[in-house]
């Protein structure tokens, strides 16, 4: 069984999001925590990416595990084929890395953050102790690898000749998170976060989140709960009107005893809109969402 889990841990799936609107071709990861023990699997998700051809590339955070003495390894975001634009997470600010610690910010967050889009406040959870020098660190060396890491800022981007914006916030544990004021648009507009529990029902087309790993391990039961959405681990969360929110299974996992070990929750590439293209290389291997959103 430990074998079958570890196997799991090193595969990877794509889902295809279909949203009315949306730019095609456009390609969501999270959650790489890169480290010498997965390195060839990062290598081996970003060479599925480029053999997709996408139009621009999103990634959610947690590019580290732990404090790095240097940041060698995020060059590996050089063999990436596309635009690439990403959000700092929590592990990137040494917050909330450990089990006990991510449940207390995990509390925190639900006790006395304001995560409406009105009046939007998470301030109380920047306590002093994220490492705000090392996240400047690693957003210098992935910007020099050829990553776009937006801090509460937004941009407007033109993919497959439609208008997207995207608007990426700081990371939510960490206290870091001040959504900018973003013009009224016809664009498309897509929000970028880490922390799926430090979310609002901005204006908003989509928005993409991560952290979660998907649970890691979804028995039968627990992936009853989360497909009735009470507990928020993995797919698409879109209900009474609300923006709505997929969350990523991401691409690593946090490892036991040294190893990555998954249940019923492989490693994610979620391919939103494929082209005709994306569609042929696929072949029909692809799980498909349909992205809805009522009035």
């Amino acid at each position: 069984m430990t074998g079958y889990m570890a196997w799991e841990a090193r595969a990877v799936e794509v889902t295809v999001l279909e949203i009315d609107g949306a730019p095609e071709g456009v390609v969501f990861i999270t959650d790489p925590h890169i480290q010498d023990s997965n390195i060839d699997h990062v290598r081996k998700v970003i060479g599925e990416v480029n053999r997709l051809n996408p139009s621009l590339v999103l990634i959610g955070g947690d590019f580290v595990t732990g404090h790095e003495s240097d940041f060698s390894s995020q060059t590996v975001w050089r063999s990436l084929n596309a635009p690439a634009y990403a959000v700092l997470g929590n592990h990137d600010y040494g917050v909330g890395i450990d089990g006990p610690t991510g449940v207390e910010r995990l509390l925190a967050t639900r006790a006395y953050a304001a995560v409406t889009a009105d009046g939007y406040d998470v301030s109380g959870l920047n306590d002093g102790s994220a490492d705000v020098a090392f996240a400047d660190a690693l957003e210098k060396a992935l910007e020099e690898n050829g990553v776009n890491v937006l801090r509460n800022e937004h941009v407007r981007v033109s993919v497959g000749g439609k208008e997207m914006v995207i608007v990426g916030l700081d990371d939510g544990w960490a206290g870091m998170t001040n959504p900018p004021d973003v013009p009224a648009t016809d664009a498309f507009t897509l929000y970028l976060i880490h922390e799926p529990s430090c979310r609002a029902d901005w204006d908003a087309d989509l928005i993409l989140a991560g952290h979660t790993h998907g649970g890691q391990f979804l028995p039968p039961i627990v992936k009853q709960l989360n497909d009735f959405g009470i507990v928020e681990l993995a797919g698409l969360f879109a209900r009474d009107g609300k923006t709505p929110a997929y969350i990523s299974r991401g691409m690593c996992s946090a490892s036991f005893a040294g190893v990555d070990l998954r249940f019923n929750c492989r490693p994610e590439i979620v391919l939103i809109n494929p082209t005709e293209e994306q569609l042929r290389t696929l072949n029909g291997s692809a799980n498909t969402v349909r992205v809805t959103r009522t009035a």
